[in-house]
């Protein structure tokens, strides 16, 4: 059995995991110095953690357990605004977006930590090319099988999601032709997209601790999938959007996800049907393809429908759903060029 600790927290309860880039202040290069930013903030009163990640530019900004979207917000314009002065105090600056439109993901160096190691060596490649950032929001849940049907009834949405967060158009000094590259890198890794249909909390937990008692993943931390239980929190954890660089995007996109699953937890348990996951496989790819102008499969399954409509059935006014952020990082860098780029999100990132 995990151990588990749904329902210890306020149902719908929040936390947010936001993963910037840390950049050379003249450059606007990643910069392989997110520890000094780690270090340097032990002991201060931000309402979050700084954390590291598997590259050694990436740093994660946590929130405490929020009770609402709101109190999240707050939370997290005081740790952009404290990690961003400790990095312009040492000559760096920082960035939220997918991807950084020049650097090269081979080339980044990784964290100096064991875990991160053992993982180069196994996934190789495909781990070298993770230099993307994504938003994690975990959502409290009152017990595994209301996660369960949360995730269930969410899953069909977070192609929409994916969508409306767009953010990654460029890799490595390239338009990719995607406008979430970051949905495409992340398909490399193993237990990637979107989870099994399991018939239920116990089945998932069943499998999660099959493949540790194989010695394939050590817990269910190591399966990267879209969104997953994550019984030591108790929250269904939503992994899906990329790092938006407005604070604003980040705000809407926890909105909708915390009303999105207050609202399938209102509704009965969806059914259990495999070939739901090859629509949910067609329609993540299309919105990390074409973005809010993406035609997809809607999730009902029986009709289609543009993205940016969709995405108006659950952002609310809350949220632009005529254009992506990856638009906004074409335009700039098809007239300006890509430093104008970089120079564009440090700035919206303090925005």
């Amino acid at each position: 059995m995990i151990e588990a600790h749904f329902g210890e927290s306020p149902p719908f309860s929040i936390g947010v995991e936001e993963e910037l880039m840390v950049l050379d202040a003249e450059t606007l290069l990643l910069a392989p110095r997110a520890a000094e930013l780690i270090a340097a903030a032990e002991g201060s009163r931000l309402p979050g953690t700084l954390k590291g990640e598997l590259f050694a530019s990436a740093l994660e900004l946590n929130t405490d357990v929020c009770g609402s979207p709101d109190e999240a917000a707050e939370a997290l314009l005081e740790l952009r605004a404290g990690a961003a002065r400790l990095a312009a105090e040492r000559g760096l600056r920082l960035a939220a977006a997918g991807s950084h439109p020049i650097s090269r993901p081979e080339d980044e160096e990784i964290a100096d930590e064991p875990r991160y190691a053992e993982f180069v060596a196994y996934a190789g490649v495909s781990a070298r090319r993770q230099g993307v950032s994504g938003l994690h929001v975990h959502v409290g849940m009152p017990s595994a099988d209301a996660c369960f049907h949360a995730l269930e009834g969410v899953l069909p949405w977070l192609p929409v999601v994916l969508a409306l967060s767009a953010n990654s158009p460029y890799v490595a000094g390239g338009e990719t032709g995607m406008q979430s590259s970051r949905a495409e890198v992340l398909a490399q890794l193993p237990r990637s997209g979107a989870p099994p249909a399991f018939a239920s909390y116990a089945d998932w937990e069943a499998f999660v601790g099959r493949f540790a008692r194989l010695g394939i993943g050590a817990d269910y931390t190591r399966f990267w999938w879209d969104i997953r239980p994550h019984p030591k929190f108790g929250t269904l954890e939503i992994r899906m959007p990329d790092q938006p660089t407005a604070l604003a995007v980040t705000v809407g996109l926890t909105h909708a996800l915390r009303d999105l699953c207050a609202r399938v937890l209102d509704q009965p348990a969806p059914s259990n049907d495999p070939a739901a996951r090859g629509i949910y496989q067609q329609n993540r790819w299309a919105a990390a393809r074409f973005g809010l102008e993406a035609e997809l499969i809607h999730p009902d399954g029986e009709s289609t429908a543009r993205a940016s409509e969709l995405a108006a059935e659950i952002a609310g006014d809350r949220l632009d759903t005529s254009r992506t952020e990856a638009e906004r990082q074409l335009e700039v860098g098809r007239a300006d060029g890509l430093e104008a780029v970089c120079a564009d999100l440090v700035v919206r990132t303090l925005g």
